[in-house]
């Protein structure tokens, strides 16, 4: 059975012009499946994401943007001689994940597959044909990413990834997700259907989360098809601008993630493409660095999961204060990163878990069009929801500064196309 606003949007999708195909040649070069060639850059609807916000806003905490500082030293505690190695320079960068939730009452993990399941049934329902690019990109990425915390929920606690991203068996490389009755991996969405459907954008590829420390961050909201670009812009200047993204090197080498070699499909011309790519964004002394540099180097990684305690564990001993801080941003509404601190580093778990079980099954509309948004009242907030409804892509949010931002991001848009033709 259909609700109201999903009758209401396929009535007005039936009578929106349908797009023109991709020409053949194109078709058979970029190997996208039929189902996700077309898009409706009229329409007027939008996907809602209240359920993958719930999950994001309570699970995800935000370290905020690198300052290129190395972590200490690690001593080992009092009664031990064994340290957790980490990476120094990158240690302290890219938000975290609290999977730790998972391994600690797996009651929760229904409720991740629920949304990610969800997810793929949002094209039976209306094809992806009926939205725009924006929303499809938006789509895609929200998909990509919560698919991804749901494998790793499954093998949790592993905390070195490497395998499961260059191996040759991988969750990233099976075919786990069935979208319009098309069987499909996480590589072809990020190689074959983004890279093809959005004109080899580079933008794209920091929408992508990993599940590691060397990869794009994880955000505390999902994309949307209003703001997609503009985050988009946000995860790259942050991955530029830190250890884990580019390095100087010595003389003429410059280092860059080893992420952008398993993206090197972006660049063609490596080290011209990539350069160009990097200057649009990069930051402070680097900037002069990678402008005399004549050699890019993809060695740098990092691929340990992105938990809140594995990577910065003593083992044998307490978690510092700082860890304490970095924990107390998940319960901040409950106990401050102070109390936190001065208390001891434990989260009340139930306080953590209950809003995301609860917003996560909450019934809501999946869509909705511009014209029946109903911006929320005083007495809709004492409602126990998530919802957080999208307005139709372009319409500003903000009246100060969503514009400009706007502006800016289809600026870059434009950029970025250009630089690859």
């Amino acid at each position: 059975m259909l609700n109201g606003c999903l009758a209401a949007a396929l009535v007005g999708c039936a009578s929106a012009p349908p797009s023109p195909p991709p020409q053949a040649g194109d078709v058979a070069s970029s190997a996208v499946p039929e189902p996700f060639w077309d898009f409706n850059p009229n329409s007027p609807y939008t996907i809602n994401y209240d359920d993958v916000d719930a999950i994001l806003k309570v699970l995800v905490v935000d370290v905020g943007k690198s300052n290129r500082e190395k972590l200490p030293p690690i001593q080992s505690s009092t009664g031990t001689r064994l340290r957790t190695k980490v990476k120094r320079e990158t240690a302290n960068e890219g938000n975290r994940f609290y999977f730790e939730s998972f391994e600690l009452n797996e009651d929760y993990r229904p409720v991740l597959r629920n949304v990610r399941e969800s997810l793929e049934r949002i094209p039976d329902q209306i094809p992806l044909r009926e939205f725009s690019r924006e929303e499809q990109l938006a789509y895609w990425l929200n998909l990509h990413n919560i698919t991804v915390l749901d494998e790793i929920v499954q093998i949790y606690p592993e905390r070195n990834l490497k395998k499961e991203i260059t191996g040759k068996d991988t969750f990233f490389s099976r075919k786990i997700l069935n979208v319009s009755g098309v069987p499909l991996s996480l590589d072809d969405i990020q190689h074959t259907i983004l890279r093809w459907n959005y004109d080899d954008n580079p933008l794209v590829i920091y929408g992508l989360y990993q599940g590691i420390i060397g990869g794009p961050s994880i955000r505390r909201w999902a994309y949307t098809g209003e703001n997609v670009y503009k985050d988009l812009i946000d995860n790259a200047e942050e991955f530029i601008n830190s250890n884990r993204g580019t390095f100087a090197g010595h003389g003429e080498v410059f280092k860059v993630s080893s992420y952008y070699a398993r993206n090197r499909a972006y660049f063609p011309n490596w080290d011209t493409d990539l350069k160009a790519h990097l200057m649009r964004y990069i930051e402070g002394v680097q900037r002069q660095q990678l402008m005399d540099s004549e050699r890019l180097v993809a060695d740098i990684d990092d691929w340990s999961v992105t938990d809140v305690y594995g990577s910065e564990q003593q083992i044998g001993g307490s978690f510092s204060n700082s860890q304490a801080a970095m924990l107390g941003a998940i319960g901040s509404d409950q106990r401050s990163a102070a109390q936190v601190a001065a208390e001891g580093a434990s989260v009340n778990i139930n306080y953590t878990a209950d809003p995301f079980a609860t917003r996560t099954t909450a019934a809501s509309p999946r869509f909705s069009r511009a014209e029946d948004i109903k911006l929320p009242t005083s007495d809709d907030e004492t409602q126990p929801t998530s919802v957080e409804v999208q307005a139709k892509p372009g319409t500003p949010t903000d009246a100060l500064d969503e514009v400009q931002e706007q502006t800016r991001a289809n600026q870059i848009k434009q950029d970025e196309k250009s630089g690859q033709s």
